[in-house]
């Protein structure tokens, strides 16, 4: 798909990125999340970028880990199979660390599922309708 909008300068975690995109790449690489990179960086906003050829292992998750680290705000995208990556859960566990240990930012997107909460109000809609 691409490549990172910017390398980071040093290993201390300042916001070198705007944004870091988490999310289940089958389910929204191509679509969600690409329109999501462009729009944002159209508007100049320094987002981290994962290459879909990047191959797995320590050395990947210690730059993911970092550039989460040095990110203003983290996008989790929720999608159908985000709980099936083990990767995409560790990811998540790093952003909510940095949530409460260096104030990070986080905004929860819902692609193409349904938020726990609004379950039981749906179920109600359907049975009056």
């Amino acid at each position: 798909m691409g490549q990172r909008s910017s390398a980071p300068s040093s290993s201390t975690p300042t916001s070198t990125y705007h944004v870091f995109t988490s999310f289940h790449g089958l389910d929204t690489r191509t679509a969600f999340t690409a329109h999501l990179w462009t729009a944002l960086e159209l508007r100049r906003i320094r987002v981290y970028r994962d290459d879909e050829n990047l191959p797995r292992g320590e050395v990947i998750q210690t730059k993911l880990m970092k550039a989460i680290e040095s990110s203003r705000i983290a996008v989790v995208v929720f999608s159908r199979n985000f709980a099936t990556s083990e990767w995409w859960l560790d990811e998540l566990v790093k952003i909510m660390e940095c949530k409460s240990q260096l104030g990070q930012k986080v905004l929860p997107v819902f692609y193409n599922v349904i938020h726990p909460r609004c379950e039981n109000k749906l179920e109600i809609l359907r049975k009056d309708s």
